[in-house]
């Protein structure tokens, strides 16, 4: 997207003649465009800003149209390339094509055909349009990026939110994944449907199987009224499910049941009630690791894991930092009656520099502290330096600080029982196979306490 609002093209032609002709043509026609004489210019142009569409001419001197194409294929795969020739090689521009090139127009081209053309590719890969309204962009504006890594996730993301299989979201804490989640039901036939969410791992067992499938009155001590599950809650639109990978293996059961047979039964029930949802989950955890060493049901993961998308850290997509940086304080500024307040150039350095161990929300706390600690409309780097500082010292995520209960709880109840693995299970409530899980992912030996006990 330019600066203007406008969708952005770039043209590719060695034609000097052509390429101008056909930047006045689109430049009137509303668009924003950028105009290279060569491949490698056009792959250096997309590197420091990504255009949403591509047109490139055939035949060119040194790398040629489907070269570049090739090229724009591997590292920009949801990049759409539109392709100018000549007669003569026409040929070749249907196996282009067959390859994956959007399309292609002979020269010479007729004006409403190329505007025709542009427009539908913008259309299906979610471009702006020619007048910038943005209405194809709406699906995905909460997402502040300017990064290839996180354009091309996008790219995929938006063709899986056109179909209706399960999608499996992974990446570290802090990344996004709920927001990609959202992203994905706004760029659905669904989006007008409900979108439920649900953290798996904030939620303790037996309440996370009533809160997923409801229960009937008086079904349990405290089930006080009726209550419909979020599977029915979220009935023709997407049911996301946050951190699946913390989800006990016997609620792992029942949810597999549910999702085959589209029904589910309230606790306390005598009746299944149908349902048409959209999952998509999203882990911190390795699922393939998790499955292989019996954590995670492999017939769950098969259901869940049709599509794959993998966000990145916001180490792995630096140049994103100032954008988001700068969107978070204008964000925040008028809650701190600072609606000028900005980023010293040197403070934004810094924040490029820093480490992200939690990624974008560890941003966002920095951006808050920063901007409720300094008095001046203008923040020096000082200020992020403090915020970083003082966030990397309180920062401990949900995770860790399970982690660290769950180590603890477990030595505890070792020393208790002396190593009896069988005791301390019961102990824990947890059967021998689920205990010794635990006990393997935390790397303790039930036997070193046996031996501390003689």
């Amino acid at each position: 997207m330019s600066k203007e609002g406008k969708a952005s093209l770039l043209v590719v032609d060695d034609d000097p003649d052509l390429l101008r002709l056909l930047a006045i043509r689109l430049k009137a026609n509303g668009y924003g465009v950028s105009a290279v004489d060569s491949g490698q210019r056009a792959l250096a142009s997309i590197a420091a800003s990504r255009p949403e569409l591509v047109l490139t001419d055939l035949r060119m001197d040194g790398m040629d149209g489907m070269a570049l194409f090739q090229e724009i294929q591997a590292s920009y795969p949801g990049l759409p390339v539109i392709i100018l020739t000549a007669h003569g090689t026409i040929p070749d521009a249907v196996a282009a094509v067959k390859r994956g090139v959007f399309g292609y127009l002979t020269k010479p081209y007729d004006p409403s055909e190329l505007l025709y053309q542009i427009e539908r590719a913008l259309t299906l890969h979610g471009g702006s349009g020619p007048r910038g309204n943005g209405a194809g962009q709406l699906w995905r504006e909460d997402i502040i990026t300017h990064s290839s890594l996180m354009e091309d996730l996008l790219a995929k993301a938006q063709r899986v939110a056109a179909g209706d299989a399960s999608v499996l979201i992974q990446g570290e804490s802090g990344t996004g994944k709920e927001l990609l989640a959202r992203a994905i039901h706004r760029a659905s036939p669904r989006v007008n449907q409900p979108f439920v969410a649900i953290n798996c791992g904030a939620i303790p067992e037996t309440l996370l199987e009533s809160e997923l499938f409801g229960h009937m009155k008086g079904s349990f001590t405290g089930a006080i009224a009726d209550q419909r599950g979020l599977f029915v809650a979220a009935d023709k639109g997407t049911l996301f499910l946050d951190e699946i990978g913390d989800m006990p293996l016997a609620l792992q059961v029942k949810l597999l049941r549910v999702i085959e047979t589209r029904e589910v039964r309230p606790i306390g029930a005598t009746r299944s009630i149908p349902f048409d949802v959209r999952i998509i989950s999203a882990t911190h955890r390795d699922l393939a690791k998790e499955k292989e060493s019996g954590g995670f049901r492999e017939d769950l993961y098969y259901r869940l894991n049709v599509v794959t998308l993998r966000l990145p850290t916001l180490a792995e997509r630096p140049e994103d930092i100032p954008r988001l940086a700068e969107h978070f304080l204008a964000t925040l500024a008028p809650r701190y009656g600072r609606e000028k307040a900005a980023f010293s150039s040197e403070a934004l350095e810094h924040l490029v520099r820093a480490k992200w161990p939690g990624n974008v929300r560890q941003l966002f706390n920095v951006v808050e502290q920063s901007i409720a600690l300094c008095p001046t409309e203008i923040i020096p780097q000082a200020f992020v330096e403090q915020a970083i500082q003082v966030e990397m010292h309180e920062m401990t995520s949900f995770e860790d600080a399970r982690k660290r209960f769950e180590r603890d709880y477990l030595t505890r109840i070792l020393k208790l029982t002396k190593g009896s693995v069988s005791q301390a299970a019961k102990l824990a409530r947890r059967n021998r196979t689920e205990f010794y899980k635990l006990l393997q992912r935390h790397g303790i030996e039930a036997a070193l306490f046996k031996a501390d006990a003689k």
